[in-house]
């Protein structure tokens, strides 16, 4: 018995802390869910594929998207040049129902490693947390 208590407490002490404000967590998981879907689908910005992404996003930054350049991906680099893979990174509390992430941008392949920041801005509306600003 002491043994199987032990194991317990051994495994509880192993755990990662949850370093992240508390408001960070909900926001957190929109942030990535956001991303995933982006970077599961095409990346290539049209009426189309912003439409897809409503549900994510805050009315005004649909307004403001919609007269972004077709072809590019303003949820990244604002250009052609798509990475391969993100990860949402550290949080800020800007205000109650706001948030800011460090969203970090990945390229690898044969002749190319690089990693860059962008800044994202979740907001909470009602009950969800949308995607309302990306700062490159």
């Amino acid at each position: 018995m002491s043994t199987l208590i032990c194991m317990v407490f051994a495994l509880a002490s192993c755990e990662i802390p949850n370093l992240d404000p508390p408001e960070c967590s909900p926001a957190r998981t929109a942030v990535r869910e956001f991303y995933s879907f982006h970077f599961g689908n095409d990346m290539k910005f049209s009426p189309d594929t912003l439409k897809l992404r409503e549900k994510f996003l805050t009315s005004d930054l649909v307004k403001t998207l919609s007269v972004a350049p077709e072809g590019t991906d303003p949820f990244t680099t604002g250009t052609d040049d798509t990475p391969k893979t993100f990860r949402a990174a550290e949080c800020r509390v800007i205000s109650p129902g706001r948030a800011e992430f460090d969203v970090l941008l990945f390229w690898r392949d044969d002749t190319r490693t690089e990693q860059r920041t962008i800044r994202i801005q979740a907001a909470k509306v009602g009950e969800n947390w949308l995607v309302d600003r990306i700062e490159r």
